[in-house]
């Protein structure tokens, strides 16, 4: 199983990318999906994020993740239909005691807006996911940096970022480790949500042991008195230039769909 939201080196033109357009690229159709509510336009950036994965060799990763933004869309539409009732009614679960009133069920309002907030995630967590794999942790620092950012908040974040595959690895270490001395949670959803008790309670021990060990380890080398030192330059290619390009493509398409077709 590999590790998630980790660095995967490479030789793609995505990977050669400067770190600041690519975060900027990442800022643009993040904010564009989350002003967008046509569904035609969501699903242009999704296949804009697929052919960049294609390009630059992570359409593996991006398929693994199909199965989890497929969970997160179906509770998120289940959600939003129960919970939004606008629109036409589909389906009726408590009808209404009076004649000529609409009674509560999932309704067509509800179900576009399930529909509408699915793609937004999937296009946020796609983003964000092409551009963690594909930015060196080096040149991660340098983007947000060139942001003008705190190096406290800019540590932080690359910190959390490391943290999460090393859970990852650390779960599935002591899931083996409990199956080797004879635990049997059983099949199933039940046997999955009885084994996930003996895993939690040893991650947060072991997390909490090693966030003291790195709080120390900062210390111990100097973190505060050598924060403010410069880092490489940054450089702008060929690159570059075709994601300004694409800038354009999609604020075309942003402005066709939500502006004169308005």
């Amino acid at each position: 199983m590999s590790e998630i939201l980790q660095y995967i080196p490479g030789t793609s033109p995505l990977h050669h990318l400067n770190p600041v357009t690519k975060l900027l690229l990442v800022i643009l159709i993040v904010g564009l999906c989350v002003m967008s509510a046509q569904v035609p336009f969501l699903c242009f950036l999704i296949g804009v994020l697929v052919l960049g994965a294609l390009f630059s060799g992570l359409i593996k990763e991006i398929i693994n993740q199909v199965p989890f933004l497929i969970l997160l869309s179906f509770f998120l539409v289940i959600l939003t239909s129960l919970t939004v009732q606008e629109g036409d009614l589909l389906l009726t679960i408590l009808p209404s005691a009076e004649p000529g009133v609409q009674g509560y069920g999932i309704t067509l309002g509800g179900l576009l807006f399930g529909v509408i907030l699915s793609l937004r995630f999937i296009v946020m967590i796609t983003a964000f996911q092409l551009f963690v794999v594909t930015t060196k942790p080096s040149d991660l620092v340098t983007g947000l940096l060139a942001f003008r950012l705190p190096v406290d908040y800019v540590l932080m974040l690359l910190i959390a970022l490391r943290f999460i595959p090393s859970l990852q690895l650390e779960a599935r270490r002591i899931h083996e480790a409990q199956l080797c001395r004879g635990y049997n949670p059983g099949t199933g959803i039940s046997g999955k949500i009885r084994s996930m008790k003996p895993i939690m309670i040893p991650l947060v021990a072991n997390s909490l042991a090693k966030t003291q060990v790195l709080g120390l380890t900062l210390d111990m080398r100097g973190y505060r008195a050598r924060k403010n030192l410069p880092l490489h330059k940054l450089v702008f290619g060929f690159g570059d230039v075709i994601s300004a390009v694409l800038v354009v493509i999609i604020l075309a398409a942003f402005a066709y769909l939500h502006v004169f077709n308005a």
